[in-house]
């Protein structure tokens, strides 16, 4: 049975369940039908007890002696993360960026499409643009038609919190932001940042000699 209350549920679980998903549906590919959670854990590079630990939060998953069946868990976790249907989510910022993130054919694969794109120069030729460029005018009437609760951030640094705070006073609330800045937004809001040049500060730290 799963939990009421999604807050009690660490971010980072979430996170590994997009990897077990991901884990998942390459046995299925497989034809793999069951899998031990030892199996499962080491394809996810995690321990076991933490891939245990991670399912108890949703209920109980597979049989003793037998492992998990990778159908239904891949059932339940598309369930939990929402992705069993086209989540539909619009894209605000249509630099280079925003234009590569538009072309991308693999996000419909994944249970996610972008049906819409937002910038202030929406006249601004975009001839490699698959989809109109709306105005943020558009805004309201696109987010409330669609029933739009998520949305990519794209936009400059200086303009990315006067953008988020627009589209949370439309009812966004999830926003996956690669401005390269920190949004301060209310606390039910969930905001991911993708901050490309860190990223890659990491990964210098780590192979310096």
């Amino acid at each position: 049975m799963k939990k009421n209350v999604k807050s009690d549920i660490p971010r980072k679980t979430i996170y590994r369940l997009s990897v077990y998903l991901r884990c998942l549906q390459r046995l299925k590919t497989n034809k793999i039908r069951t899998v031990s959670s030892e199996a499962l854990a080491k394809a996810a590079q995690v321990k076991s007890t933490q891939l245990r630990k991670d399912l108890t939060y949703f209920g109980q998953f597979g049989t003793r002696g037998l492992g998990y069946d990778v159908e239904q868990l891949i059932v339940m976790m598309g369930d939990l993360l929402g992705t069993t249907s086209l989540q539909p989510v619009i894209l605000v910022g249509v630099g280079n960026l925003g234009l590569a993130l538009l072309s991308y054919q693999g996000f419909e694969q994944e249970g996610f499409e972008i049906i819409a794109a937002f910038d202030s120069d929406s006249q601004r030729k975009r001839a490699k643009c698959r989809m109109p460029i709306h105005p943020m005018e558009d805004l309201t009437q696109i987010i409330t038609d669609q029933g739009v609760k998520m949305a990519i951030l794209t936009v400059p640094a200086p303009e990315a919190q006067e953008v988020a705070n627009q589209l949370i006073g439309q009812g966004i609330a999830g926003i996956l932001n690669f401005a390269p800045i920190m949004l301060h937004v209310p606390e039910e809001v969930m905001v991911n940042n993708v901050n490309l040049a860190m990223e890659l500060e990491n990964l210098s730290y780590f192979i310096q000699q």
